[in-house]
């Protein structure tokens, strides 16, 4: 589980996971670095965590769950014209460097009418998958910017290499999470609806076989 470090967001709770579950990798803004940025110079632990993770432990499902009122995602979304000018304070940097590709994403969103479809790559690059974007228009803009960046981190996460074969062979799966702060309400990305769904009563056995069949 890749989640943002904000303290309101409790996802072991929010799963109902306890101690040994799983792993979980929380940063400013749940980003995945590219595996265009991996050096020796520039590895982050992201990287090594989906190593450890899905090649020595054998983690068969990794999940991204972003958030409303993301203080990082309001600060990448104030620096959106900016990305490119490669200076700032480090949280700005990080962002800045990790993030651009969400920004780009989001400018794809804007000229499609700010709802999508915008389209993502899964687990392959011939595994594209189409997004809208709160299609009724329920959030501000700065959380369907996070929604966005969380879908944009599934595709970074299928960036790695070594993770190739297991992703082809369906033996690793990736997944997106999004919690409303305010509501409490908790969403999972369905790719058959196109869109971050609600997890409700009514709801829960579609996205389990959704889940499991993409």
């Amino acid at each position: 589980m890749f989640s943002c470090m904000d303290s309101r967001l409790i996802v072991t709770r929010l799963i109902q996971q306890d101690v040994g579950d799983m792993f979980i990798v929380r940063n400013a803004g749940n980003l995945i670095p590219n595996n265009d940025s991996l050096s020796f110079d520039s590895v982050t632990t992201e990287a090594g965590a989906l190593e450890l993770g899905c090649i020595i432990g054998n983690i068969r499902h990794v999940v991204v769950c972003g958030h409303s009122d993301c203080k990082a995602m309001g600060m990448l979304f104030a620096l959106r014209d900016t990305v490119q000018v490669h200076q700032g304070t480090p949280l700005q940097t990080w962002l800045k460097r990790h993030g651009a590709r969400t920004v780009a994403k989001y400018q794809e969103l804007l000229k499609v009418g700010g709802v999508g479809p915008i389209t993502f790559q899964a687990e392959t690059p011939s595994n594209i998958y189409e997004a809208f974007i709160d299609p009724e228009n329920r959030f501000a803009d700065v959380d369907k910017f996070s929604q966005v960046n969380t879908l944009q981190q599934m595709q970074n996460i299928a960036s790695y290499s070594f993770l190739r074969d297991k992703l082809i062979n369906g033996e690793v799966r990736l997944h997106a999470f999004w919690f409303d702060i305010y509501d409490g309400d908790f969403h999972m990305f369905s790719r058959e609806r196109k869109r971050f769904i609600e997890v409700t009563e009514d709801t829960y056995s579609h996205l389990v076989s959704d889940g499991d069949s993409h």
